[in-house]
């Protein structure tokens, strides 16, 4: 058998940020290099085996949901009243077809639930009550509220409040110790079709029903015929700023690399506004991009030419 017409390949991020103070230990290291390689390995399966680009997604977003390291699924953070509302989309590249739920509370993998809005209903975006809603009549596996507490998260939480009645800002409570720990997928299937996804728990104490970036297309998560975009940080100014969808557009009709594009947007348009957080990009050749303008990005990296890679503070795993 010839090697197929495509560089089938997966790229995933387990967000941006530091977990850790500069020269603290990074007592989870290990802890996050197993779940990204796990995610990576489960993904990167599916496009072996001639999967399709949205099924390789969802796959490797499900084992990141799953595991209470990140900002996504179990791991979401708390709004302000003490829920876990979680926000995911997903995006066809090919079809141009699209799914997004935002402020999810009983779905297990809000991943799914997005892909389940693109395939299955008429719609793009679902919210709230109506998409748990759906999702349980979508016949997806739901969660009771203890599978998403995790004491870590709980505890950031109470710690922020109490910041709150002293009027201390949270930047001055956790210095250089949060991180956008969103999680998002991009790949390319071996019939040369992209798909991106994105999955989060949302803003630490959040209020009022905030959705950020993740759960709308051409913001968090984007996917064309050119390139798949998946993206963590602050959501404000990616919202602003449409940045999954201006990497494509730069790309698109300017003719700018996925490197050249992706730099661009995060740090001439992202970054000069005041915004932090980062992209995972990848084009229709195999070709990837993760800038950045946080001090790291949590990342994992696997294509039909043998790269294996994890990125995890800044050391790459080979």
């Amino acid at each position: 058998m010839g090697s197929p017409p495509f560089p089938f390949t997966l790229l995933l991020h387990g967000g941006s940020g530091r977990l850790y103070p500069a020269g603290a230990p990074f007592l989870k290291e290990e802890d996050y290099k197993e779940a990204l390689a796990a995610a990576s390995r489960a993904g990167f399966a599916v496009l072996a085996k001639g999967g399709s680009s949205v099924a390789a997604v969802e796959t490797s977003l499900k084992v990141l949901e799953d595991s209470p390291l990140f900002n996504a699924g179990r791991g979401s953070v708390f709004s302000h009243a003490g829920a876990n509302e979680m926000d995911a989309a997903i995006m066809n590249g090919f079809t141009l077809m699209a799914g997004a739920v935002a402020g999810v509370r009983t779905v297990k993998n809000p991943i799914s639930a997005a892909r389940a809005v693109m395939e299955t209903s008429p719609h793009v975006l679902l919210t709230g009550v109506g998409a748990d809603e759906f999702s349980a009549t979508s016949g997806l596996e739901t969660a009771p509220a203890s599978w998403f507490h995790t004491d870590e998260r709980w505890q950031q939480l109470q710690v922020l409040k109490e910041a709150e009645l002293r009027h201390l800002s949270h930047a001055q409570t956790l210095p250089q110790s949060s991180k956008y720990g969103t999680v998002g997928a991009v790949a390319l299937d071996q019939a040369g079709r992209l798909a991106a996804g994105t999955s989060t728990g949302g803003m630490l104490n959040k209020r009022f029903g905030r959705v950020g970036d993740s759960p709308l297309i051409g913001a968090g998560t984007y996917a064309n015929h050119v390139c798949a975009v998946s993206g963590t940080g602050h959501g404000e100014f990616f919202i602003r700023h449409a940045v999954a969808h201006d990497i494509a557009a730069l790309m698109e009709y300017k003719g700018l690399t996925v490197q050249e594009a992706a730099d661009l947007v995060i740090h001439q348009k992202v970054a000069a506004a005041g915004g932090k957080g980062g992209v995972i990009a990848l084009d229709s050749r195999g070709n990837v991009a993760k800038p950045h303008s946080t001090e790291g990005l949590f990342w994992a990296l696997a294509s039909a030419d043998g790269r294996q890679e994890i990125n995890v503070c800044n050391m790459v795993i080979e």
